[in-house]
């Protein structure tokens, strides 16, 4: 049996005056390659239903423990939000950002997960691992 997930992520970036905003949405378009675009005042807004290509980079990077640490962090009933770095994001690479944001702001993600269950999503995009190796709920190694 396939699982059907059905998500919405809405990306929010500040941009700032000395940024240039396509710069800003190639930043996001590094990360989100699904991502579809709407400009607020000194904001750049996206959304996309899908976050598998982030999962690739996840998975890519082999960041999945901290990337489930900081889900888990940001955690609700119905989804889970998370911060990413900027400038990072413009060179491709997932950073998450902890403490304070940085000068030009982070990119904020928050996920609304509408099937399956929150935690079953969260396992699909960033699985738990043993010794650094993605495992399904089985305990089996995947990827």
């Amino acid at each position: 049996m396939t699982t059907v997930y059905s998500i919405d992520a809405r990306i929010e970036v500040p941009v700032r005056d000395t940024e240039v905003t396509a710069r800003v949405a190639d930043a996001v378009e590094n990360l989100f390659p699904n991502a579809e675009f709407e400009h607020e005042p000194g904001t750049l807004v996206a959304e996309t239903h899908t976050l598998d290509p982030f999962s690739d980079q996840l998975h890519e990077q082999e960041i999945l423990d901290t990337a489930r640490r900081e889900f888990a962090k940001g955690t609700t009933e119905d989804g889970f939000s998370f911060s990413l770095k900027k400038q990072a994001a413009f060179q491709g690479v997932i950073n998450f950002s902890v403490g304070e944001p940085d000068e030009l702001g982070d990119i904020e993600v928050t996920v609304t997960v509408r099937e399956p269950t929150v935690e079953e999503y969260i396992d699909h995009i960033a699985p738990p691992t043993e010794d650094g190796r993605p495992v399904d709920p089985n305990g089996n190694r995947r990827r």
